[in-house]
């Protein structure tokens, strides 16, 4: 038996009666997603996969070989290192702006504090950038209904991509001399972040499952490599590589904030001319997922299967019983409800979708974490001697550090560990990742210790004491210092957040994976809230404290998490290959020909 980080003692219940959890082998029950909902024929457009045998050599693990042999993920297909490149090119754009926003807003046009626009203040620059931040993860939900129920993922991206567009194009204006001095900046901006966020949330939803679906193998596979040894192709890490791009491309794209804020201080046109970058990086992605349609998988929707899953829910907590929404139950246990418009398959991948969204409930603490990068991290730096390092380049180090160590991960580590027959299943993978954004913090209260220590203002940073030709230069603590906590986050993400968007593709029905997606996206909106909320404790010398009471909290829910959910890593093959023996699947390549595409089922 391979062994596994975190191992999981043989007494613990499998039967996970704490998630609520059970799966049916049964292949007479095989679920077709087709048959939840009454669908039209297939279009042209539309093509079946047949299951048959590979012509490639090769065959069904058993189950002796998927302990024994090493597990590899596969090269990825073209189509999904274009849709990693439409979202570095959208995360330049919407970091490249947000970045910005804060000065933008806080600062009057033309005033002594250098470059701004509004003059709202800081009280109403924060108010502003938090609704925006807060709005960009809350309508990822408005945008997985629109996906999974009408358009399509692929068709929703496109859509909301033009509102995005008109979105940039009235920061671009608004953000110009004239319209600035003609008092148009504010109606402008608050018109602009609102159709950014809409945006924002239409690509978020559906972006990262139409990547992963880019990859169409559904179960493992024993290979003869050219060296002569067996391998099993393994869909799960497979998958796990494709969010490994993923999030390599969303922290690629991040380093817009090395140019944006450059332009804002440098150039005569300062925010626009930043602004009209971000536009044209956008239009650029767009083109490339415009012109790679061809290309893409894309399931069509599957009607009102969002509708039926609440349906199917009310039903499950009106009977204090999961399985009181299937069909055979009901006709057992002369429940009264007939002709319900799915079958038991249905309802036990919903249930594997409402354990994955149980497994998101830790993840605000997370984002609280995450937040701070962003944002008390920055007034830290400032309160230390920067060496003429400005103070909100050092934010730069998280991408930095997660472009360093994806490749790492993805080529080093975790091949070296299938190597050695050692598991790292994903709620392992979380847990650790909850456990370096603890470390994180305790680090940060450590820094803001030294800070306090040190001279000439000691707990009173900034104070006058500090200034050089009218400049305060914090105390004498060097910026540096700092860097390893931007470093514990990044590597905190790779684990936890990459880890959850992964979860929340495998876990979900193929019809509801934009929805499952939105709702690991609206926990950063939880994370979000309870930021503003600890924000009267962001001041000296309170602030110590508040890193040391977030580092205890990440790792007491780390912890916490996984003891509540060890238990899911003994059943995560058998939970990713539910559904996988459907014999027929209809999936849609936009705008091709007709023509008959094999699974390698």
């Amino acid at each position: 038996m391979a062994d596994e980080i975190f191992p999981v003692s043989t007494k613990d219940n499998l039967s996970l009666n704490t998630t609520e959890l059970t799966i049916s082998t049964d292949k007479k029950s095989a679920f077709s997603e087709r048959s939840c909902t009454p669908s039209p024929p297939p279009s042209r457009a539309e093509h079946q996969i047949s299951v048959e045998s590979d012509d490639n050599g090769e065959s069904e693990p058993t189950a002796e070989e998927k302990v024994e042999l090493r597990h590899v993920a596969e090269n990825l297909p073209l189509s999904a290192w274009l849709v990693a490149v439409v979202e570095l090119c959208e995360r330049f754009s919407y970091y490249g702006c947000q970045g910005l926003f804060q000065n933008f807003v806080q600062r009057p046009y033309n005033g002594r504090e250098g470059p701004g626009a509004l003059g709202l203040g800081q009280h109403g620059a924060t108010g502003l950038v938090t609704f925006f931040q807060f709005w960009c993860y809350v309508t990822p939900i408005f945008g997985a209904i629109v996906a999974d129920q009408y358009l399509g993922k692929y068709k929703t991206i496109v859509y909301f991509c033009m509102i995005y567009i008109v979105g940039l194009i009235v920061l671009f204006v608004s953000s110009l001399p004239f319209s600035l001095e003609a008092g148009s900046g504010l109606g402008g901006f608050i018109c602009a972040i609102i159709l950014i966020g809409l945006g924002t949330g239409g690509i978020k939803a559906n972006v990262s499952p139409l990547i992963a679906e880019q990859y169409t193998r559904k179960k493992m596979a024993v290979k003869t490599l050219p060296s002569g040894e067996r391998v099993i192709l393994d869909p799960a890490l497979t998958i796990q590589r494709i969010y490994m791009l993923f999030y390599l491309s969303v922290n690629v794209g991040s380093l817009s904030v090395l140019a944006t804020p450059y332009m804002e201080y440098k150039l005569s046109w300062s925010f626009s001319s930043a602004y009209l970058l971000c536009l044209c990086m956008f239009i650029l992605g767009f083109v490339v997922l415009v012109l790679g349609r061809n290309k893409y998988i894309v399931r069509p929707p599957k009607g009102s299967i969002i509708t039926n899953a609440f349906r199917a829910v009310i039903i499950m907590i009106k009977n204090r019983n999961t399985d009181a929404a299937k069909p055979s139950w009901q006709a057992e246990n002369n429940g009264g409800l007939n002709n319900l418009a799915w079958n038991d398959q249905f309802i036990d991948e919903l249930k594997r979708a409402l354990v994955a969204c149980k497994v998101f409930a830790v993840f605000p603490i997370f984002w609280v974490v995450y937040n701070q990068f962003s944002t008390n991290f920055i007034s830290q730096a400032g309160q230390m001697n920067t060496h003429g390092i400005p103070n909100d380049l050092m934010q730069n180090f998280d991408p930095i550090a997660i472009i360093v160590f994806v490749p790492i991960l993805d080529r080093i580590i975790y091949p070296m560990l299938q190597k050695a027959r050692i598991k790292f299943p994903p709620v392992n993978r979380i847990t650790l990742g909850f456990t370096v954004a603890s470390f994180a913090m305790a680090y940060a209260a450590i820094v803001q210790h030294l800070i306090y220590s040190a001279g000439p203002c000691y707990k009173s940073p900034l104070c006058p004491a500090s200034e050089v030709n009218g400049v305060a230069q914090g105390n004498d603590v060097h910026i540096a210092v700092q860097a390893p906590a931007y470093i514990f986050v990044g590597i905190a993400e790779i684990l936890a957040s990459v880890t959850g968007y992964e979860y929340a593709y495998m876990k979900a029905p193929p019809s509801m994976r934009s929805f499952v997606q939105a709702m690991f996206l609206l926990t950063y909106a939880f994370g979000a809230a309870i930021s503003e909320a600890l924000s009267p404790t962001a001041k000296d010398p309170l602030i110590l404290w508040m890193y040391a009471g977030i580092s205890i909290a990440a790792l007491v829910a780390g912890w916490v998490f996984w003891f509540c959910f060890r238990g899911l890593n003994k059943l995560e093959d058998e939970m990713n290959e539910l559904g996988a023996d459907e014999e027929v699947e209809v999936i849609k390549s936009e705008g091709s020909s007709e023509k008959e595409v094999k699974s390698n089922a």
